[in-house]
């Protein structure tokens, strides 16, 4: 919670605001107010009712999805209140309502509203509630549109950056490069956020660096290279030491010295000509600027004939002075080839020179990558140390909505259920509690849905876990370990203690250790196995019992 009072005004019991302020009672649709004025011209504004937020399929194709938005759901409704400019707005959009409902509206907040959530960053599975909202009915309504944008597209990228966690391995660095191809400003604001949450390490997003305490990376464009034409255009030509004797050398004579010294050397003799002086000039010029950590974009002109060994006279130059290069970035070609053969001139470099460490240098990839260029650079064999990913990641390229769904399952206690000819779509009645079954080897089974005032599953008794509507998949399971999902996050009215809402490296870490915790075939990219999701064998028979009574009965003439 120090970090989010870092980022907003903190307003309703110690929360901040929203990160983006156009999160406000009227970033809603239409329907919730006309909606909430029907409860009211009605009587029914108060009646208490219970909602819940789920989604119905796994994204990409695969078998888990990662919870993320809590916290922002949790600014809104800590800070809900419709200003006097607000309600006046509504006035000119619904003319034909009574001036006492607008009086209403003036007059609420979210102070007898209940939130139960799965903690933010767990792995989390269809048809489980993610959130459980309960309070006045015509309250509720008016929180659905913003919660379900606010999970949603955050749900989303966490999961799609997990996935791309999988497929690099932990061994990789992962950076998230994708601002400028993000839809707008918060897109872009909200990618860098949940890709870190989801296992990135760092961001390109120097307005997420400063609002979410994300490690931000970055190097140069090709335009800073071609800016250059040649080593006459660096004035100040000198390098200080490093080691604190202000020692001075033309740095530039350094890095013109190693280029012939690499071009005769015994391993490298014959491998490249003429290198492209306009490059080195901008290689030495940015080493000049940062020579703690140079890092340069080596693909403007040639790879293998300029980029690398113009690289490699300035990353010298600078270990004489003592400094240490970071490494290069390669953003177009074949990168597995060329990360190869970029490492193998490293280690030539480090052989022929004596320079300890050399033949590690940082080899970083970007060029649109994705899931399957990575699992493909995987197969072929690379040498690249860390990527940096944009496009497919921060737009979700693979699949455009998570379909997070809010919808009514009891009200003044009475259970409801949302019936369709497509089963996916319908709901789950009744306020439920669910639980997570671990089994012998520590993994999750299977997650269960029960009613609220069923007894919890209990460690080592034999519990039947049920399809919700396949009557014919069912299983005992036993469980070895026990885990209640839903916390409560705002209590409202209710006596309920406040979970605290964690860092947002907490939560990265909570998301790993998950991702950890599960079964490896659940997490696979081609052919996951799915993981089950069950109710038990009480709440399945009023399921279908719920069902029987609110369908129609129809008539054959």
């Amino acid at each position: 919670m120090a970090e989010a009072a870092a980022n907003g005004d903190v307003r309703g019991g110690g929360v901040p605001r929203p990160t983006n302020p156009m999160v406000t009672p009227l970033l809603t649709d239409l329907y919730q107010f006309t909606m909430a004025y029907a409860y009211w011209k009605a009587g029914k504004h108060l009646d208490r009712a219970v909602f819940d937020l789920y989604f119905r399929k796994n994204p990409f194709a695969g078998e888990f999805t990662i919870f993320g938005g809590l916290e922002e759901c949790i600014r809104f409704i800590a800070n809900f209140k419709i200003t006097e400019e607000e309600i006046k707005f509504l006035q000119t959009v619904m003319p034909t309502c009574e001036d006492g409902f607008f009086e209403y509206l003036s007059s609420i907040d979210c102070s007898d509203v209940e939130v139960y959530a799965i903690p933010e960053g767990y792995v989390v599975f269809p048809k489980v509630p993610l959130m459980r909202i309960e309070g006045p009915v015509a309250v509720v309504q008016l929180l659905e549109t913003p919660f379900l944008s606010l999970v949603n597209y955050a749900s989303l990228v966490t999961t799609n950056a997990a996935r791309h966690r999988l497929v690099a391995g932990k061994s990789k660095n992962l950076l998230e490069f994708g601002l400028r191809r993000a839809q707008g400003p918060d897109g872009g604001i909200s990618a860098s956020r949940y890709s870190y949450m989801g296992g990135f390490d760092a961001t390109s997003n120097v307005a997420a660096g400063r609002l979410f305490g994300i490690p931000i990376r970055g190097t140069h464009s090709h335009a800073f290279v071609s800016s250059f034409m040649g080593l006459h255009e660096i004035t100040d030509k000198g390098l200080t030491s490093s080691d604190g004797s202000n020692k001075r050398e033309d740095f530039v004579s350094l890095v013109q010295n190693w280029l012939i010294r690499i071009q005769d050397s015994s391993s490298l003799r014959g491998t490249f000509g003429e290198t492209s002086q306009s490059e080195l000039a901008a290689f030495t010029s940015y080493a000049l600027a940062f020579p703690n950590s140079f890092l340069a974009l080596v693909d403007t002109y040639d790879v293998m004939r300029s980029g690398v060994p113009n690289f490699c006279a300035v990353a010298l130059a600078l270990n004489d002075m003592g400094y240490k290069a970071v490494g290069i970035r390669l953003d177009s070609g074949d990168l597995a080839y060329l990360s190869v053969e970029t490492r193998k001139f490293f280690h030539a470099i480090e052989k022929d020179f004596g320079v300890v460490g050399f033949g590690k240098m940082n080899i970083t990839a970007s060029n649109d990558l994705n899931e399957e260029t990575i699992d493909a650079l995987n197969k072929q064999g690379h040498e690249v140390d860390a990527f940096g990913i944009g496009t497919y990641l921060v737009t979700c390229y693979a699949q455009a909505a998570l379909g997070c769904v809010f919808k009514l399952v009891e009200i003044n206690k009475q259970p409801r259920i949302k019936l369709s000819e497509d089963v996916t779509k319908v709901s789950i009645p009744c306020k439920k509690k669910c639980y997570r079954l671990y089994g012998k080897e520590g993994y999750p089974l299977v997650d269960i849905m029960t009613g609220e005032d069923e007894p919890s599953p209990k460690i080592g008794e034999r519990l039947l876990c049920r399809h919700p509507f396949n009557e014919s998949k069912r299983a005992y399971v036993v469980p070895q370990h026990v885990e209640e999902l839903l916390k409560c996050y705002w209590p409202g009215n209710s006596s309920d203690s406040r979970e605290e809402l964690p860092s947002l490296h907490e939560i990265r870490t909570r998301c790993i250790q998950h991702l950890d915790r599960m079964r490896p075939d659940h997490m696979r990219r081609l052919n996951p196995t799915p993981y089950k999701v069950s109710v038990s064998a009480k709440l399945y028979d009023f399921i279908h019992f719920l069902w029987l009574n609110e369908a129609p009965v129809g008539e054959l003439q």
